[in-house]
């Protein structure tokens, strides 16, 4: 079913995450918890509320900063267009994420965590000095875990799988996940990889890349101490 209120597109986004069957338990359980605060923006092509979601995913970044960084989650999602293949998702998806990259530039460094190189195996997505990995969602998607009715950027900061490493809980709750993703979706997702294996920008959309693909992100944040993408 097709809606236009905002409130009622979060909640449709709420009870798609939210379902019991749903494979990302670390998703459903930020949801339970609050953890998982949504914009509603326009047009997915239009740069017209790019710097709402920038000062929108600042707040967030803020608020995460000061929490107790269990599992916390930010939503952009899209009202439009619904009709889209996965191809055009995907340029959808680079054209906003080069965007809000090129204005978050104008203000902060980037996060020096992670590398800046979109080819690198270390490359982490970083607004407000905070890296990201993203999940693209739309219709159109090939795996049924990605499929909402609207196109969609789940912002997930990267520092959360760190610290589940750390606590030595990131491989159990990745297992679960993959487990659950099999039983969902019919199949393993092809594009998993773990962070410094293999690109992570290979995962953001949810489409399968070939070996020639190359990811059309470009970031100009200047030379930082891992920013090989500018150096």
């Amino acid at each position: 079913m097709i809606v236009t209120d905002p409130e009622d597109l979060i909640r449709a986004f709420y009870d798609f995450i939210g379902d019991v069957s749903y494979p990302c338990v670390a998703a459903r359980a930020a949801l339970s918890r609050k953890q998982i605060p949504c914009l509603v923006a326009g047009h997915m092509g239009c740069p017209a509320d790019d710097r709402r979601i920038l000062d929108f995913l600042y707040k967030f970044v803020a608020d995460f900063r000061k929490a107790d960084r269990s599992l916390h989650s930010a939503a952009i999602i899209f009202q439009a267009p619904v009709q889209l293949t996965e191809a055009s998702f995907d340029a959808l998806l680079w054209q906003r994420l080069q965007a809000l990259s090129d204005l978050d530039m104008k203000t902060f460094a980037y996060d020096h965590r992670v590398d800046a190189d979109p080819s690198n195996a270390k490359f982490s997505y970083s607004l407000g000095e905070e890296a990201f990995f993203i999940i693209g969602l739309h219709p159109a998607g090939s795996r049924r875990s990605r499929q909402f009715t609207y196109p969609a950027m789940v912002f997930n900061p990267h520092v959360q799988f760190q610290q589940l490493r750390e606590l030595r809980q990131y491989e159990k709750l990745k297992n679960v996940i993959r487990r659950r993703d099999i039983s969902y979706s019919g199949s393993v997702n092809p594009m998993l990889t773990d962070f410094g294996e293999a690109p992570e920008v290979y995962q953001y959309s949810g489409r399968e890349y070939d070996a020639d693909w190359n990811c059309p992100l470009k970031i100009a944040h200047g030379k930082t101490q891992n920013n090989s993408a500018a150096q």
